[in-house]
């Protein structure tokens, strides 16, 4: 077991996976804003007091505050959380009201919200466009190249030799998409169909469950259907056909989170596994410690959770923007402001119970309440 790295480095690596993943996000809804003539007030980097920062010719306000958590960018006429017209508002000059967020058509509007998201997504495909180019892909056909004795596998009647073409409905490319659907899926019985000798066969096998320890004794529970597989071949990768096979990653990293958010909300995965800025920058220092390609990947793979968070329908978040947006394209109208307001409200009471949650849980993963725990004891 490698010892864990110390405070300082965790909280270096934590600046550095948030701080430029944040800017990237607000710099994509900054620079849609600029595209569509929309004045940004400030764009912050940190909340709190500011720390430093500067004015530059177009009247924007350059800051950094002293918690490096988020950022966001104000854009001219954001006078409320739910960008609604105002009185204010309705007193700014022609010229000046042109220039602000509410006064831009709908679509725009989409458009600067989403632009956030698209470029965490777009940070992603680069990178893991880079790792495809310089170090190939790893493929194996989605067959059983062995059964481990007494696993799900044997105990489903699963032979050497299967080609699987789909787990739950869900077809098979690879043999790291029976892998990456098994590991999310401990304990669950699914549906197996697959081809024996040219015959299709269907039978059900129950994902067996194994608890792993990762080399800083950080626990975490997969799934696991008992085979092995087939010869493995790393395939190189042209520059031209990296940035396509980046973006497939990243889709079945999302795909992963989205069957992971269903599992919670159905029961069927603990709260307990959501993790929050804690552990964000524990992983963070454990992937620095091990070198600059792991510490990258975690880079992409925030930056893909933060935006596929960030597109989920919840009132404060962009996803909720973007839902009052398609309901305003459909009705053409907006929503009434007082209704916006309170979904806002809702939202950020939601936001600020899930924070709360996921702190705990962070705290629990790293021992403290089992410390607290055995003092009292």
């Amino acid at each position: 077991m490698i010892e864990a790295p110390g405070v300082p480095l965790t909280l270096i690596a934590f600046v550095a996976v948030i701080g430029p993943l944040v800017f990237v996000h607000e710099m994509g809804h900054y620079l849609a804003g600029r595209l569509f003539g929309i004045k940004a007030d400030a764009f912050a980097i940190g909340f709190g007091r500011e720390v430093a920062g500067f004015t530059d010719r177009r009247g924007t306000r350059w800051k950094f505050g002293w918690l490096p958590l988020g950022g966001y960018v104000r854009f001219a006429g954001d006078m409320n959380p739910a960008s609604q017209p105002d009185a204010e508002w309705l007193s700014l000059p022609a010229a000046e009201r042109a220039q602000t967020f509410q006064a831009k058509p709908v679509w725009q509007r989409a458009i600067v919200v989403a632009a956030g998201p698209v470029v965490n997504f777009l940070v992603a495909i680069l990178i893991l466009a880079g790792f495809a180019h310089f170090y190939g892909v790893r493929y194996a056909p989605p067959t059983v190249g062995e059964v481990v004795a007494g696993s799900p596998a044997a105990a489903a009647g699963l032979k050497a030799g299967d080609r699987i073409v789909s787990l739950g409905g869900r077809s098979m490319e690879s043999f790291a998409d029976i892998a990456q659907y098994a590991m999310i899926r401990p304990g669950e019985a699914v549906r197996v169909s697959l081809e024996r000798a040219g015959q299709p066969v269907n039978t059900t096998v129950t994902i067996g469950t194994l608890r792993q320890r990762d080399r800083f004794g950080n626990e975490y529970r997969i799934g696991r259907v008992g085979i092995g597989s087939p010869k493995v071949e790393y395939r190189p990768v042209s520059l031209i056909a990296a940035p396509a096979e980046g973006a497939r990653e990243v889709v079945a990293i999302v795909r992963g989170s989205l069957d992971a958010l269903g599992q919670i909300i159905t029961g069927r995965r603990s709260v307990e596994e959501l993790g929050g800025p804690l552990r964000i920058a524990k992983v963070s220092g454990e992937q620095m410690s091990l070198g600059w390609p792991s510490f990258i990947g975690l880079i992409a793979l925030v930056s893909i959770n933060l935006g596929f968070i960030n597109l989920l329908p919840v009132p404060m978040l962009d996803g909720g923007h973007l839902m009052f947006y398609a309901i305003e394209a459909i009705r053409r109208r907006p929503v009434d402001a007082q209704v916006q307001e309170w979904a806002f409200r809702g939202g950020l009471a939601a936001i600020l119970a899930l924070m709360i949650l996921v702190t705990f849980n962070d705290l629990g993963q790293m021992g403290l309440w089992r410390n607290l725990a055995g003092l009292i004891g």
